[in-house]
């Protein structure tokens, strides 16, 4: 899917290449399993004796456990970075990234429990400051992208985001007095999601407007958030409805091989110990309908929401002073072979 993600997307018509190879997120996956599993199973382990032998309780074990697991979340992301940069490739000049995936960590540890103690209200900061770090540290050949500006120019595609939180929050602290103030969440959930939505999209729009490749390299950006909604709605409702066809294909199934499967005490009666009709007919038959589904929603999403939205970005995003680029030059190849393993294992969503 990469490949033909990276192969469609072409900048001046000439496509980008994926090079990376299916090997090497094998094994990169291998490793952070192994890791994985040791940290799960004896770690976690030992921090549930000590919890039981100190406080009669496991609560403290499962927090300190999870806690654990946030600095290798963020790890895991640029190093996933890392790798998709470095096999990346277009004009036959390779990305790169600089190493840094632990002081990336700390750093975005940092900036959620900001947001978290402000209540949300750093958002845009902390994602200028993270975005910022993984530029500064991005190359295209020998050239050094540069991301530019403050944090404050998120202020204003924040405005739907905050008049939202400040909304959801009046409204939480309302109903505890005043069960009308509760019903201001019908109002202001929707409106913090579309701002949340709003700040993502206008956010990437500044921050590319105040991107620099080199000394004359910048870029342009336009995607509209009422596009990337249309997208996510519309794809949403189609896979949904698939998802119901496919279903009730199943169902017509299953009652074509008993017609008196769902009536009552009947269903138990074919799926009980003692019934060897169509019992194993009707195992195989859920069973296939259960990895089906998640198949489907698999494939789904990538037909009505990924490829459309990148479709959008790709284009709506300009590149200026292009004329620059011939000025480039090879950067060596990143040996990095490990993949995007702790990625994966962590189910971050890196694949795209």
């Amino acid at each position: 899917m990469r490949r033909f993600y990276w192969s469609a997307i072409r900048p001046g018509g000439f496509p980008l290449e994926y090079t990376g190879t299916g090997v090497e997120k094998l094994m990169g996956f291998l490793v952070a399993v192994v890791f994985l599993a040791f940290y799960i199973g004896v770690l976690n382990l030992i921090l549930m004796f000590i919890s039981f032998s100190l406080l009669n309780d496991n609560f403290a074990a499962y927090f300190t456990s999870f806690i654990g697991i946030i600095p290798i979340y963020f790890y895991a992301q640029y190093r996933a970075r890392r790798y998709v940069l470095a096999r990346t490739r277009w004009r036959g000049l390779r990305f790169g990234i600089d190493a840094g995936a632990w002081g990336y960590s700390w750093r975005a540890m940092l900036h959620w429990l900001a947001t978290i103690l402000t209540l949300g209200f750093l958002l845009p900061r902390q994602l200028f400051c993270l975005e910022k770090f993984r530029i500064d540290r991005t190359w295209y050949g020998r050239e050094r992208f540069t991301q530019e500006g403050n944090w404050r120019m998120f202020l204003k595609p924040a405005t739907h985001y905050y008049v939202g939180l400040v909304l959801t929050l009046l409204a939480g602290i309302g109903g505890y007095f005043n069960e009308l103030m509760f019903t201001l969440f019908i109002v202001s959930i929707p409106w913090l999601l579309i701002g949340w939505v709003h700040l993502q999209i206008n956010g990437f729009k500044v921050m590319a407007q105040h991107k620099r490749l080199g000394e004359f390299v910048t870029f342009r950006a336009n995607p509209s958030t009422w596009r990337m909604i249309q997208i996510y709605l519309v794809g949403s409702l189609l896979i949904y409805l698939l998802l119901i066809a496919v279903a009730s294909v199943a169902i017509v199934v299953l009652i074509m091989l008993d017609q008196n499967i769902f009536s009552d005490g009947n269903f138990e009666a074919t799926f009980g110990v003692g019934n060897d009709g169509n019992q194993p007919l009707m195992f195989a038959g859920i069973a296939f309908l259960y990895f089906t589904m998640f198949i489907f929603i698999g494939v789904l999403g990538q037909l009505f929401i990924t490829l459309p939205s990148m479709r959008h970005y790709a284009e709506t995003l300009f590149i200026r002073d292009s004329h620059h680029l011939g000025q480039i030059r090879q950067r060596p190849r990143d040996e990095f072979a490990e993949a995007e393993g702790f990625a994966d294992a962590l189910d971050i969503g890196a694949a795209i």
